[in-house]
């Protein structure tokens, strides 16, 4: 069974990672989020299943994403795909206690999993909502960063409207079967500046700006 330290050696020698980030993943244990029956397999590098054809992503996606997102103490976050909220609870540490994570997902199974995993691991800036998060969640807006964790075929403009100026999105955006991770950064006038940080594979993002209905 691989373990947290030597991923985190790894990191440290191949990535930028900031330490608010590695303290992070210390801190939050990625098999209170996946099925029991894979508690063994929870620090592989590799993407595990949960239900329904949706998966944890692996942890060194989860932390490119996390890094991408220059999370700082006292943000408010949205997510699109709560999942198991493993990317939900790093943000969580991250943004602290006057920090807000507003997460959501479609499949009520992994809702209420979510919900579980978030309650026994402590977590309280976390708030699951069963919703199409394709069109954000205009009363809690407007977010410091959003982050999209199923494949999108552009970021939703409802998404991009309720960042705020200066605020960072990050998603994996491409087709059903690749998708390229982009980071958005949305300046004063309403666009985006974008940059490109590799291929990636996620399940495809569902509701009304989704693949699928």
């Amino acid at each position: 069974m691989a373990q947290k330290p030597e991923l985190i050696k790894f990191w440290k020698d191949n990535f930028g990672f900031r330490d608010v980030e590695l303290n992070a993943f210390k801190e939050v244990n990625r098999e209170g989020f996946i099925p029991e029956n894979l508690r063994d397999s929870a620090y592989h590098d590799v993407p595990l299943p949960l239900l329904r054809g949706k998966t944890i992503s692996q942890p060194t996606t989860v932390m490119i994403m996390t890094y991408a997102l220059e999370l700082e103490s006292g943000e408010k976050v949205f997510e699109v795909g709560t999942g198991s909220a493993y990317q939900s609870a790093i943000i969580a540490k991250i943004v602290g206690a006057k920090g807000k994570v507003i997460t959501t997902e479609v499949v009520p199974e992994l809702v209420s999993f979510a919900k579980q995993n978030l309650r026994k691991a402590g977590i309280k800036n976390v708030f699951v909502y069963e919703e199409d998060g394709s069109k954000g969640m205009p009363n809690e807006a407007p977010f410091d960063k959003i982050i999209i964790t199923a494949a999108c075929k552009e970021f939703p403009k409802p998404l991009i409207e309720q960042l705020k100026p200066e605020g960072i999105i990050v998603g994996p955006v491409g087709n059903q079967h690749e998708q390229e991770m982009v980071r958005g950064v949305k300046d004063k006038h309403g666009h985006l500046e974008l940059e490109f940080l590799g291929q990636f594979l996620f399940t495809p993002m569902y509701g009304k700006y989704g693949f699928e209905d």
